[in-house]
Formats: C-alpha cells, sequence, structure tokens
C-alpha cells in the first residue's frame, strides 16, 4: 500500500477512553492518512465490517468478553483484514502470537507508527533489506541517534530522510540485532565504540 492512500482502522475495545485514546494516535501519525472508526461491541463490529471493509482491526483480545480471531480469520469477508491485538493488561503470549501485531496501552507514538507501516508494506525511499548481519554506516548512524534519545522525526530531519526511511532502517537493525529496546542499543553502541558514555542520554 503506498504511504499516500488512506488506511481505514477500526478500533474494537469496550473501554471509551482507550478506544478514543487509541483513535487519537492514530489521527497523530505522521505523514500517513489513517481513518480510525470506533467499535464498542461485538454486533456493532459485524454491522460495521458489512457495511466498510477496514484495511487493519486492532481490537481487544478480551473484546466483549472474549474475540474469536480463528472465527474472524476463517470468514472470506474479512481474511484479508490485518489484526492487531491491543494488549491493555497482562494476556497469554499464546493468544498474542495468533495476531499480525501486537499494540500495548504503554507504546510509544514512534512504535506504533512502525507497526502500522509494517503491516502496510509502505515502502521506505529506496531502502534495500540487506542480507548482511552487520550494520551499514547509515544504521550504524541512525543507532547512535537513537541511543543519543532522538526520536524518528528529528533523527529524519537531522539525517536528511524521510520518516519511513528512518523506520525502515530501525526494523533491519532490530533483525540483524535481535536488540529491542534502546537500553539493548545503548549497550551495543557502547560495546562497539559508536558512543562515548558521555553522549549517552541521561
Amino acid at each position: 500500500m503506498k504511504s499516500s492512500e488512506t488506511i481505514r482502522i477500526a478500533i474494537a475495545e469496550n473501554s471509551v477512553i482507550i478506544r478514543n485514546g487509541m483513535s487519537a494516535v492514530l489521527k497523530r501519525i505522521p505523514n500517513l492518512k489513517i481513518q480510525p472508526m470506533e467499535v464498542l461491541s461485538t454486533d456493532a463490529l459485524q454491522e460495521f465490517i458489512r457495511m466498510h471493509t477496514p484495511d487493519i482491526l486492532i481490537v481487544n483480545p478480551v473484546f466483549d468478553g472474549y474475540f474469536d480471531l480463528n472465527h474472524f480469520k476463517e470468514n472470506p469477508r474479512t481474511s484479508h483484514i490485518k489484526c492487531i491485538a491491543l494488549q491493555g493488561s497482562l494476556l497469554d503470549a499464546s493468544l498474542l502470537n495468533k495476531y499480525d501485531e501486537v499494540i500495548s496501552v504503554f507504546d510509544d507514538l514512534d512504535t506504533i507508527t512502525e507497526k502500522i507501516l509494517h503491516l502496510q508494506d509502505c515502502p521506505g525511499d529506496e531502502v534495500v533489506e540487506e542480507e548482511s548481519e552487520t550494520l551499514s554506516s547509515r544504521e550504524k548512524e541512525i543507532v547512535v541517534c537513537v541511543v543519543k534519545g532522538m526520536t524518528n522525526k528529528e533523527i529524519a530531519s537531522k539525517l536528511c530522510l524521510s520518516i519511513h526511511t528512518v523506520i525502515t532502517h530501525r526494523r533491519n537493525i532490530v533483525r540483524k540485532l535481535q536488540i529491542h529496546s534502546p537500553a539493548g542499543l545503548t549497550i551495543y553502541a557502547i560495546v562497539n565504540k559508536l558512543v562515548e558514555l558521555d553522549d549517552v542520554k541521561k
């Protein structure tokens, strides 16, 4: 999907606060046209899908007691819809593994943006997935920026890249290093002499 196209995202969550909050966050994602639509019951979800087909469904796995993901995926009308688990509490990992992606209520805007882009296959600006497990010089620059506490937007501005390119590079970095947190990247950067201790944001 091209990043210029509107992405329709249905949010199925019983809590009005979480539902409204998720909708507000999706509208703040930069450089993407997202049309969030809030759904508050299983019946409302079925009616909504009958009239509008979303590209993505963000759903609490315990929506209306229990959301039957297997039944949803087996339905020819909804099988193509990407499903994101909206995790607001501690849930069994085996339950979450069935979803295309998981968003936590504690995720920041950059993390949510990356997960939405990943599901929609929005390309970066000529960034090729590298087979090598070593970081490119550009990826090392981005690691340094992350360690210094910069956001994706700030990194994009500093390195004259689009935010989509930054996110793609960061996804490559995670894949190559299997490091999923800024703290882990900080240790990696210090051990590999990409930064000095004084460079690390306190």
